[in-house]
C-alpha cells in the first residue's frame, strides 16, 4: 500500500467517525426536544387540572362568596390566558390559592362541607403536582439548552429549525395549609 492510500483511508475513517458522532449528537438533541414536548404537555395538563379543580371548588358553594370570586376569577384567567401571559396568570392563581387557604381553618371549613373532603383532597393533589411537572419540564429545557450551547451543535446547525427551548417560570408554591394538612 502506498502512503497516499493509507492517508486517504485514515481521512475517510476520521470523517466517518466525525459524521457518526454528529449524527448521534443530533439524535440526542432530537430526543431532548421530544422530551421537552412531552413534559410541556404534562405541565399543561397539570395546570389545567389545577385551574379546573379550583373553579369547581369556587362554584361549589363551600367557600365564602369573596373567596369564591377570587378563586374563580384567577382560575378562569389562568385557563383563558394566551401563551405570552400564561406564566403570569398561573402565578396569580397560585397567589389566590395561598391567599384563600392561608389559614388551616379555611381548609377545615371546606372539609366539613358535604363533598368537601374529596374536593380538598383533589385540590391538594393538583397543587402538589404542578411544581413537579414544572420542575421536570425545566430540567428537560436545561438539558437541551446546555447541549445547544456546544460549538459543534451551533457550527453544524444540528438543532435544525427547532425553536430555542424556554423554561416555564411561575410562582407555584402551594398553600401551606393544604400541604401541611396532607402531609
Amino acid at each position: 500500500m502506498t502512503a497516499t492510500l493509507i492517508w486517504t483511508l485514515v481521512a475517510v475513517v476520521v470523517l466517518v467517525a466525525i459524521g457518526l458522532y454528529l449524527s448521534w449528537t443530533a439524535g440526542r438533541l432530537d430526543r431532548l426536544h421530544a422530551r421537552i414536548d412531552a413534559t410541556r404537555a404534562a405541565l399543561d395538563a397539570q395546570l389545567l387540572r389545577r385551574a379546573s379543580v379550583t373553579q369547581e371548588l369556587a362554584t361549589s358553594g363551600v367557600l365564602d362568596p369573596a373567596a369564591s370570586i377570587v378563586l374563580y376569577e384567577a382560575a378562569h384567567a389562568a385557563r383563558q390566558a394566551e401563551e405570552e401571559q400564561r406564566e403570569v396568570a398561573e402565578s396569580e392563581l397560585s397567589q389566590a390559592l395561598r391567599a384563600v387557604f392561608a389559614e388551616p381553618q379555611q381548609v377545615e371549613a371546606v372539609r366539613e362541607a358535604p363533598g368537601g373532603v374529596a374536593a380538598a383532597r383533589e385540590l391538594t393533589e393538583a397543587v402538589r403536582r404542578v411544581p413537579m411537572a414544572r420542575r421536570f419540564h425545566n430540567d428537560a429545557v436545561g438539558a437541551a439548552r446546555r447541549l445547544r450551547e456546544h460549538r459543534k451543535v451551533r457550527w453544524f446547525r444540528l438543532a435544525g429549525h427547532a425553536p430555542f427551548p424556554m423554561a416555564f417560570e411561575m410562582d407555584d408554591e402551594p398553600p401551606a395549609a393544604l400541604v401541611d394538612r396532607a402531609a
